[in-house]
């Protein structure tokens, strides 16, 4: 078992920043792929970020050139770095788990998942 631990979410301003923080526990956190999903109000939850076991990165689309995502295997913790924050932005985010090694973006893939954080970004 992983238990995922998700902090960081709040209201901001269009243009703003966030950063998401998500401590694992429970198991060798370098054993697994992680990744950030999110999802709207009345959406589908959606792949934002991910980072392979090897430390690979990778991103959705509409985030790409905007978000950071990195591990530090030493503290069990992964980051979303968020800038220019855009009302589309707004969801709940959550932190996920997957011992799938390579790439992964499908949230049926992630074993292990937090409780979410909000995000609101007003315009």
């Amino acid at each position: 078992q992983v238990q995922l631990v998700e902090s960081g979410g709040g209201l901001v301003q269009a243009g703003g920043s966030l950063r998401l923080s998500c401590v694992a526990s429970g198991r060798t956190f370098s054993n697994y792929g992680m990744g950030w999903f999110r999802q709207g109000p009345g959406k589908e939850r959606e792949f934002v970020a991910g980072t392979s076991r090897s430390d690979r990165t990778y991103y959705a689309d509409s985030v790409k050139g905007r978000f950071t995502i990195s591990r530090d295997n030493g503290n069990n913790t992964v980051l979303l770095q968020m800038n220019s924050l855009k009302p589309e932005d707004t969801a709940v985010y959550y932190c996920a788990a997957t011992r799938v090694i390579g790439l992964s973006t499908s949230p049926r893939e992630y074993a292990y998942w937090g409780q979410g954080t909000q995000v609101t970004v007003s315009s």
